[in-house]
Parts: C-alpha cells; sequence; structure tokens
C-alpha cells in the first residue's frame, strides 16, 4: 500500500501499491498549463496506482523506480532516477527536500529536488518494507511492514548526520496508514475491516498514545485515506464505510461531523484539507469524482468530474488555492490532473452565438461573465478562440467586458459548418476563472437565378432556367426548389417543385392563362448552404393582340 503526503504541512495519504513502468519514456503535456484553467499532464508512465506530494511550488509523484518532478502549473522539470520501488512521498515545506520510502532497497532516500539528486540514504533493513512517510519539521514518521512481517511505526530525526530508526508503538495487524500535522501523528490500520485510528502526541521527545478511535465502536471499515489539519487539533478520515468523510477530535477522539452527500456517492477515496484549514478536497471512485468542502460548515462548495479515468486512492493534495490529483486511464497512464483556484468563488461566462450564421460574412456573439456574489465584473479582458469543423483553432482578437459583465464581439468565419468559439476568464485574486462555449451553424452564401420571358401569348409554353450557386463550396446537388407563381389581379397562386441538376442548374415550363404573374423561385437552405430566392414578372397576352 502507499502513503501520499501532501508536504508542506506534513500530511500524509495512502494509494495501493504497484510497479510503475514508463510508457517509452517521454513525457508529454495533455493540456496547455500556460492558463487558467485546470490541466492534466501526462507524466509519461502506466501502472496501477501512484504518489502524489506537493510543496513549495513542487509537484512530485513516485513511479517505482522513478520520481516525476513537475512545477505547480503541472510543467514536468524532470525525473529522479536511482531508486527502487519509490513507494511514499513527503516533502518539507519549504520544497527543497523530497524523501521517499524505497521497498526495494528497504530505506529513505534524501532528495535535493533542486538538482534532483539523491543527497543520502537511510538504512531501514531491520526494518524492511517502508512503505508510508509523514513530516513534521525535522522528524520523519516512517510505517513499515506493508509488504509482510513484523508491521509498525517509526521515526527519524533528520536533524541527525546518521539518521537512527526509533521504533514506537505496539504492533500492527496490518501495514499501517501515516498523517501528521502541528503536535498529532495518526496511525491507520490500511486494511482491515472494522479499522482503528491511534492518535499519538508529538509535543514530546517521544511520541506518547493519546488513545484509540476504535472501528469496532465507531463503524469504520477499510481505510483508504487519512489527514490531519495544520494545527493538530483534528484527524479528517475516509473510510469506505460509512462512505463518508469524517472529522475527529485529536484530543478528546470524538467525532465532530461528516462530510456526506444525501445518498451514496461512490466509496471514498483520499482526503486533504487546505493549508489554512479552511477547505476539505474528497475525491470518491464514482459518481461525483472530487468534492470541495467548506470545512467548518461542512457544506459543499464546488463538484468536479475527472475528464478522463479515475481518481488513484491517496492521490489529493492542496497548494494554495489549487488541488492536486491523480488519474488513472483505463490503459492505466498516469495522468496529473490540477484543479486551479478551486477554493475562489465561482464565476460564469454565458455566450449565445446569432442564429443565421454565413461563411465570409460578420457574426456576432454576446455573452456575459458574472460573479456568484453578485458584484459587477467591471471591465474584464476575455480570451476568444474560434474552433472550426476540421479542428484547427485560433486565438481572435480579445473581447472586454462592460462594467455589467455583458460583452459582444464580431467574427468573420473563413469557411461554413459547424463553428465552435470559446470565451475564457482567466479569473482573478477574488473570483475563480470561467469560460463558455457556443457552436454557429454557420452556411455558405448562395445565389439562385432566374431566367425567362417577360412576356408571352397565351396558350404558349414558357420556359425558365437557372443555377443554384454557393459561395466558396460545391452547390447542393439532386435537391428540390419550390417554385411559385401568383396572378397580379387577385393572388392566385400556384407551387410546386423542380429537381435541381448535378451541376446546379434547372429548368420548367408553364403555359399560364392571360394576366400578369410573378415566378418566384426558392432554394430552403440546407446544414451547409443559406436560403435564396429569385423572381421575375411576366405578362401573358391574348393571342390577337
Amino acid at each position: 500500500m502507499r502513503f501520499l503526503s501532501p508536504g508542506s504541512r506534513g500530511l500524509a495519504r495512502l494509494a495501493f501499491g504497484g510497479v510503475l513502468t514508463m510508457a517509452f519514456g517521454f513525457l508529454v503535456a495533455l493540456a496547455s498549463t500556460a492558463t487558467a484553467e485546470d490541466s492534466m499532464t501526462d507524466l509519461g508512465v502506466t501502472g496501477s496506482n501512484a504518489d502524489l506530494v506537493v510543496g513549495g511550488g513542487k509537484v512530485a509523484v513516485a513511479a517505482g523506480d522513478r520520481i516525476v518532478v513537475a512545477d505547480t502549473t503541472g510543467k514536468i522539470e524532470g525525473v529522479v532516477t536511482g531508486l527502487s520501488d519509490a513507494f511514499s512521498l513527503a516533502m518539507t515545506a519549504d520544497g527543497s527536500r523530497l524523501y521517499t520510502a524505497s521497498q526495494g532497497s528497504n530505506e529513505v532516500a534524501e532528495i535535493d529536488t533542486a538538482t534532483r539528486e539523491i543527497t543520502r540514504r537511510i538504512d531501514l533493513s531491520d526494518f524492511p518494507c517502508p512503505s508510508t512517510l509523514a513530516l513534521t519539521g525535522e522528524r520523519l514518521w516512517v510505517g513499515y511492514g506493508g509488504c509482510g512481517g513484523e508491521k509498525g511505526v517509526l521515526g527519524l530525526d533528520l536533524s541527525a548526520a546518521v539518521p537512527q530508526p526509533s521504533p514506537f508503538g505496539n504492533p500492527l495487524p496490518v501495514g499501517p496508514l501515516l498523517a501528521a500535522a502541528g503536535d498529532t501523528l495518526v496511525v491507520g490500520e490500511g486494511a482491515g475491516s472494522p479499522t482503528d485510528l491511534f492518535v499519538y502526541d508529538l509535543s514530546g521527545a517521544h511520541p506518547v498514545l493519546r488513545g484509540e478511535i476504535d472501528g469496532h465502536a465507531q463503524d469504520n471499515h477499510r481505510l483508504a485515506d487519512v489527514a490531519v489539519t495544520p494545527d493538530g487539533s483534528h484527524v479528517i478520515s475516509a473510510f469506505a464505510i460509512p462512505y463518508s468523510f469524517d472529522v475527529w477530535n485529536a484530543t478528546t477522539l470524538t467525532k465532530v461531523r461528516g462530510y456526506q452527500g444525501p445518498s451514496f456517492d461512490g466509496y471514498p477515496m483520499a482526503v486533504a484539507i487546505s493549508s489554512d484549514g479552511s477547505f476539505i478536497a474528497g475525491a470518491r471512485d464514482i459518481g461525483t469524482a472530487m468534492t470541495l468542502y467548506d470545512a467548518a460548515s461542512g457544506a459543499v462548495i464546488r463538484t468536479e468530474d475527472t475528464p478522463v479515468g479515475e481518481v488513484v486512492r491517496g492521490s489529493v493534495a492542496f497548494s494554495g488555492r489549487d488541488v492536486f490529483s491523480l488519474l488513472k486511464t483505463p490503459t492505466d497512464q498516469l495522468i496529473l490532473w490540477r484543479l486551479h483556484d478551486v477554493t475562489l468563488p465561482p464565476s460564469t461566462l454565458t455566450l449565445t452565438a446569432a442564429p443565421g450564421g454565413t461563411a465570409r460574412e460578420p457574426l456576432t456573439l454576446t455573452g456575459r461573465l458574472a460573479f456568484a456574489d453578485g458584484t459587477a465584473p467591471g471591465a474584464r479582458p476575455l480570451t476568444v478562440t474560434r474552433t472550426l469543423p476540421d479542428g484547427t483553432s485560433a486565438e481572435l482578437p480579445p473581447a472586454t467586458s462592460a462594467a455589467d459583465g455583458t460583452f459582444t464581439f464580431t467574427d468573420t468565419p473563413p469557411v461554413g459548418g459547424q463553428i465552435t468559439y470559446t470565451v475564457r476568464w482567466d479569473g482573478g485574486s477574488g473570483h475563480r476563472w470561467s469560460k463558455a462555449s457556443a457552436t454557429a451553424a454557420v452556411r455558405y452564401g448562395t445565389t439562385l437565378t432566374l431566367s425567362g420571358p417577360t412576356s408571352a401569348v397565351a396558350g404558349n409554353a414558357l420556359t425558365f432556367s437557372g443555377e443554384l450557386q454557393a459561395e466558396g463550396t460545391t452547390p447542393p446537388r439532386k435537391v428540390w426548389i419550390t417554385i411559385q407563381r401568383t396572378r397580379h389581379a387577385d393572388g392566385d397562386t400556384v407551387r410546386w417543385q423542380e429537381g435541381i441538376t448535378a451541376f446546379g442548374s434547372y429548368m420548367f415550363d408553364d403555359t399560364p392563362d392571360v394576366g400578369e404573374y410573378t415566378y418566384t423561385v426558392r432554394w430552403g437552405g440546407d446544414s451547409r448552404t443559406g436560403a435564396a430566392e429569385a423572381s421575375q414578372a411576366v405578362t401573358v397576352h391574348e393571342p390577337d393582340e
């Protein structure tokens, strides 16, 4: 089993094991990380699980024999190699030092994140299978025995030149999960049903057991993840049963509240708390992938669904206003998922395209930027992108919202078809980014001609012809146009249809009575071409005139 630590506050997370392999050795970004949007980054590794930690502007992911390091925009900086089954991570608050538990070599490796070099290795051969880490200051807590043998927890004084393992507590029936912050360390049974939590006081030179949150008494089963609030006052658990993210008082060991939806929405997979203690992020295996809660009230602030795959167990961590997680695709490809500015109040964008767009003619789009708290957005720069039917995209001149948030822009689409316009606001210090899209059914401009006599003698057939042409594309073929003959004297109207040939031409005959008429031909348009019509007046005389 794996344990994931959010690093700067010494929190730790769990994810279950598996060796990761490189996907042809290339690191590929799935989405641009230069914008304020949420992003996904392909880490170039595959595997059933992974371990993630965030701290000091860096994100690290344990991947078997290596660690992938990225910045907090998701841009990959490099890879740490020379490891044997890197199984868990912890990072200092400033992000300068990274620690990993390596099960293959039974050691903890210390890494300089600036150089991505291993600076020292701490031997744990007497405590095999180190599987979970939690960091508080210069003390590193290590859970061992995750792959068999004796199972327990030990401490390491990282300020010593050669840290010596210092085990404590009673042996555990299963490999432990760890989380630590402030003066509180939580040791959770990493499997089993029911499942216990043991809470330790770290205020002295050695951990002192405060007590136990009994899984049988509380009906807690199958612990997936655990966290501690930054001040160490509360513990947050993610048990598969009772389906909720529960908060426990770290002193009295009593349950304070549960963060749970009105109905079952999947088993809890991971949990994290923001560095200021204001927000809790919880991930589930089905249903809503990620939920952001208000820590004080338990109210749901935001929900997010995964763009691809599912959240890896235990892989949730805060970085300021962002939340990071790992996604696993159906082919076990591992993706770094960044939810940007997720803790800010939301903004919304709407966008509407004027109907009846025609290629090579101006098309007007309108929209509005609004804030959830009702305040007026004022003038805000908006990025505008146009995507053509063939998938090519181009950034258009930016738009700017008015004081009330409304905006208008005009574009001249170069082609017909389904053209998508996307408007994005990158957000600010007070509100989260947002974007909106609108698809315009743009048709090519069409012309319809009508040629024929303007006067004739009654009893003689009149012959008319014309062409249907579309600007920028081939004309519709094997379609029908409507022909209407209207007599001026009484408005009597006759309608019929004629076919268009493969070359866009048509022809029809008519033998009207004496009178003045107007012939009108109409093409109603289709998905590619716009409507068109043409008319011609005809006077029909008596034969002796």
